[in-house]
Order: structure tokens, then sequence, then C-alpha cells
């Protein structure tokens, strides 16, 4: 997992993976997409899209745990500062050998540069929401969004997804 080439990834992915526009339908979409997926593949994850004004889709699967809400809101957070995923904050900190506290001063207790959460934008716009999965390895989590993103959107998920 070089951090050069995920971080390269994750701006292609970040670039390609807008919304001509975004509605609660479209929430509901994606949504219900990413949990059909889950549960065929019997993964305990929590599942949440928020605007900014309000939660519009939630789940929890067989196997997520208390905590995994907690972690969700931790990484929208992030994404919500910084209108970036959450694993491109986690790659670049690495990167720099650093955190969130000593590099921003934002507290482990409210964000989380974890992957997992990503940024719902609009065109012309900007950044309205995140889409968010807690559950699984931090990467894996990051992928399954965009997953589910490139699938909505009509985009080459093997094309966009992170190499293993």
């Amino acid at each position: 997992m070089n951090i050069d080439r995920d971080l390269a990834r994750i701006v292609r992915q970040e670039q390609e993976l807008q919304f001509d526009r975004f509605d609660l339908d479209t929430a509901w979409a994606l949504g219900s997409l990413l949990r059909k997926t889950a549960a065929e593949r019997k993964l305990g994850v929590v599942i949440d899209i928020t605007l900014y004004s309000m939660q519009v889709f939630y789940a929890a699967l067989e196997g997520a745990t208390p905590d995994n809400p907690n972690w969700v809101r931790r990484k929208r957070n992030t994404v919500f500062r910084l209108f970036k995923s959450s694993y491109a904050t986690g790659r670049e900190l690495a990167k720099a050998q650093t955190n969130l506290q000593a590099k921003l001063g934002l507290a482990d207790a409210d964000y989380a540069a974890h992957g997992g959460s990503f940024p719902i934008v609009v065109k012309g716009t900007g950044c309205i929401g995140a889409v968010t999965v807690s559950g699984l390895p931090q990467r894996e989590d990051h992928n399954m969004v965009v997953e589910a993103l490139a699938t909505l959107l009509g985009k080459d998920h093997g094309a966009l997804k992170l190499e293993d």
C-alpha cells in the first residue's frame, strides 16, 4: 500500500465520484445499494448518509457493534471539516507522520482520520454531505463506499479502486 499511489487514486475518486444532483431519493438509492451489498457479503457494518442538516439514511447490519456509530460520527466530522475523504486525510497524515490533534488541533473524541467516510459532492455546489461505512478495516470501509458510488454513478470501479 504505497501512500503516494493511494493519495493519487483517492484524488481521482473524489474528482470522478461527484453528482449532478443529489436528493433524498439519491440518498435512499445509495444507502440501499450499500445495505444490499453488505447483507449479501454478510458484513457487520453501519451505513450512514448525512446531509449537513440531517441524517437521511442509516442502517446497522448484524455484526455491527455499539462502537460503529461513534466511528461514523467521527469520520463524518472529518469529511465535513476538510471536504475530502477520511481515508485521504489519514493517508496524508501518515505520510507527514502526524495526526489530526497535532496538525489541526482536532480532538480524537470528535474526529477520526480513518477510512470509510466520503464526501457527497454536487458539481458546481461542493460538498453537501457524507456517506460513511464503519465496521470493516478502514481500507475496506473506504473501498465499499467507493464501489457503491461508482456503481450508482455508472463509473468504472475497477479503474477507481485502490490497489491491494
